[in-house]
């Protein structure tokens, strides 16, 4: 037989089992290739749009913070803040700070339902977080008060002048108070706690929750106006409630504490977290199983009105809250279902949805435009709140996503993780990054002197690791870290990896594969694959890059490639 047809035999007998026990073989993730595909092209679209394009979108927030949307968007999906249209949506998230700062961290406010200050202040929050929460904070800090000062006397937030709270602004920000905590960025427990119980209160008897709100004031709950309650505004308070429970360290005892910050030991890490986690429950004025009691009667109100959509629909922004929803409810219930099908089903809409450009809202006309249907369309296909999640408990004690930026000095301060050298050794920094939740080290941080072992044994050991990194983490800091490293070996050995590298959906992995591959065949021009490459591209120099090899390797077989 051969060799070259049992990858192949082998996917086609997988195939088979799969149809005769009735698995479905469209199941996505994230990481699916039709996913990544999809989500490639929506990116382009997006870098794509200029600014009067992007000044012309409806939706959220005022038509100059569409591009906060669009570059919080790209930043969950490239992870790339040097891309223009991150720089350019953090310029405006600044401007934003700025002018709060002027105003003596007041917001300064329109009138009446044009005013979208609530959403901008919000999202801004939200990008500058990814970008950098300790590069920003000071302009984090400035947008968190003037947010807060918006707060309404009954806890909820809304337009300017009215006293009934709007579950739609409210669910940004609910979710900008969670992304500050998780940041190290301090956040008032009172105001969280007062927002947290106006949403539990103003849910409506039959399991929704209505856009505007009105208060009922004590416990029970009453009959909300059903004048623009839809799924998605259930789904703004269901997800809103379930954030504040986090918030509050609700569901934290269901995950592993093991490993939160490697090289301190395991008492300091269960201790601190412990502590914390203990302090915010005794803190918290709604329980966990109030939150859940809601939940269950929001899922009923889903399960009796069916979903309905047509032109005038937020669709695009609903996905978003879908994510939002199910990605903390999975959290709070303990659910590892891989590849849920609220998620399949969707992910297969949205594969027929999508224009030739790479954009939505195109195809099928919805109330935003298709600048903000795309941006929230990727933020559900990277499943952006899923990661969110992950990484602030799989990386951190009580807020800051994982490692620092800056390798040079790893420490704990209350409950940051600072930094100052990681690792001073390629097997320690290795240590780091093979650990769950771990790898939350920039490329760029890499000490420019740092060197594989001189050993002959050590280093074959070092290698191999990295290649294992670079192929499988499913974390793209530790594979970042681990293609520069590959190609800063000089190791011939090392081409097959890289050359599968070059395909990772992390820009910057696929740059550090393809500037390894030049040093090490010392083609400095390489085969012309360019920062940002088409698919075209990119499977040409793989292809020539596998050319290559084999020229000086002929016996080597690429089995990634054959499959």
């Amino acid at each position: 037989m051969n060799m070259n047809m049992r990858p192949l035999l082998c996917l086609a007998s997988i195939f088979a089992f799969c149809l005769s026990m009735g698995v479905p073989v469209s199941a996505y993730t994230p990481e699916s290739p039709e996913v990544q595909a999809m989500v490639s092209k929506g990116i382009k679209y997006l870098e794509g749009l200029d600014d009067a394009e992007v000044g012309k979108s409806s939706g959220h927030g005022g038509e100059e913070f569409h591009s906060v949307v669009i570059a919080y968007a790209h930043l969950k999906a490239e992870h790339d803040t040097g891309a223009a249209v991150v720089k350019r949506g953090v310029a405006r998230a600044r401007q934003l700070a700025a002018d709060v700062r002027k105003e003596g961290r007041q917001v300064k406010r329109g009138n009446g339902s044009f005013d979208k200050s609530t959403y901008e202040v919000s999202i801004s929050i939200l990008l500058l977080c990814e970008a950098g929460a300790e590069e920003f904070k000071a302009d984090i800090e400035v947008l968190r008060d003037g947010l807060f000062g918006m707060q309404q006397p009954t806890g909820g937030f809304g337009y300017p002048g009215e006293d009934k709270g709007d579950t739609s602004q409210t669910q940004y920000v609910i979710l900008a108070m969670w992304t500050m905590d998780q940041n190290g960025i301090a956040v008032n427990e009172g105001v969280v706690n007062r927002t947290h119980m106006w949403l539990m209160r103003v849910q409506d008897i039959g399991g929704a929750w209505p856009y505007r709100a009105e208060d009922p004031g004590g416990s029970g709950l009453m009959k909300q106006s059903t004048a623009s309650m839809s799924h998605s505004t259930a789904l703004a308070g269901a997800s809103s409630i379930l954030i504040a429970g986090d918030f509050f360290r609700m569901w934290r005892e269901k995950t592993n504490t093991e490993g939160l910050l490697p090289g301190m030991p395991k008492a300091i890490k269960v201790a601190e977290e412990a502590g914390i986690a203990d302090q915010r429950k005794r803190a918290a004025k709604v329980g966990p199983q109030a939150i859940l009691g809601a939940i269950t009667r929001m899922n009923g109100y889903r399960s009796r009105v069916p979903y309905s959509r047509n032109t005038k629909t937020w669709h695009y922004y609903a996905m978003y809250s879908v994510e939002r929803f199910e990605s903390f409810y999975e959290f709070a219930v303990g659910s590892n279902e891989l590849e849920p099908e609220w998620y399949n089903s969707r992910v297969r809409e949205l594969r027929g949805n999508q224009d030739v450009s790479g954009g939505w809202g195109i195809k099928d006309k919805t109330a935003a435009s298709p600048p903000i249907a795309t941006a929230f369309a990727i933020l559900f296909l990277v499943r952006s709140t899923q990661k969110a999640i992950a990484q602030a408990n799989s990386g951190t004690l009580a807020g800051g996503y994982g490692l620092p930026s800056d390798t040079t000095d790893i420490r704990v301060d209350g409950t940051q993780i600072k930094g100052r050298p990681v690792a001073a050794q390629v097997t320690e920094m290795l240590d780091l990054l093979e650990q769950d939740g771990a790898g939350e080290t920039e490329g760029k941080s890499i000490p420019d002197d740092l060197e594989l072992d001189t050993d002959p044994a050590a280093r074959a050991a070092q290698l191999d690791r990295l290649e294992r990194l670079v192929r499988g983490s499913k974390s793209w800091q530790a594979r970042r870290v681990a293609a520069r490293l590959l190609g800063k070996s000089d190791e011939l050995r090392v081409v097959p990896a890289l050359v599968f590298a070059l395909s990772d959906p992390d820009t910057s992995v696929r740059r550090y594969a393809r500037d390894g591959l030049r040093f090490i065949s010392r083609k400095f021009d390489g085969f012309g694959m360019p920062d940002e490459p088409t698919l075209a591209e990119l499977q040409r120099a793989q292809k020539e890059w596998r050319d290559w090899y084999r020229s000086v390797n002929p016996k080597y077989v690429f089995l990634d490639y054959d499959l």
